[in-house]
């Protein structure tokens, strides 16, 4: 697979200046790194981005992770390898990337459940994360961006 053109990141600077300095603030504000690389990765699946979830699979198995639960991130209800809090922001990811799957995309049950474990400066940073990572899958989908090419 060869990408149709250079990332618009790369094109733009400024954009990926932007891009980082948001994922840098994401990570100032309580928010496990390993919860955010789980985050990652389960938006890029959801979103077929190979190139993300290449990344995001490699950062996290850096940053700790074992294999099991990188494994079964696609598959985190049905596996006991994840705490709660961990579910909780796996579900929100969910919601949040699939926003036309349903009309209350974010139900007030899952906000009082996500509000539960983080408080409102990490769930802040859960929601900007999730974000983040959904632009990067948009902007790798939209050239092809090839998985490891980064």
């Amino acid at each position: 697979m060869q990408a149709r053109m250079d990332n618009p990141t790369k094109v733009i600077p400024d954009a990926m200046k932007a891009l980082l300095a948001l994922s840098r603030a994401t990570q100032q504000d309580g928010l496990p790194t390993a919860t955010v690389e789980l985050v990652k990765l389960r938006a890029s699946q959801i979103n077929g981005c190979g190139a993300c979830v290449d990344m995001h699979a490699r950062d996290a198995k850096k940053a700790g992770e074992t294999d099991e639960r990188l494994w079964s991130v696609a598959a985190w209800r049905e596996t006991g390898y994840f705490t709660d809090a961990e579910r909780v922001a796996l579900e929100l990811t969910e919601a949040l990337t699939r926003l036309a799957d349903r009309a209350d995309v974010v139900s007030d049950d899952l906000w009082a459940r996500a509000a539960k474990h983080y408080d409102e400066k990490a769930l802040s940073a859960l929601v900007l994360a999730i974000a983040n990572i959904n632009v990067w899958n948009r902007l790798n989908a939209a050239v092809r961006q090839p998985a490891g090419s980064w």
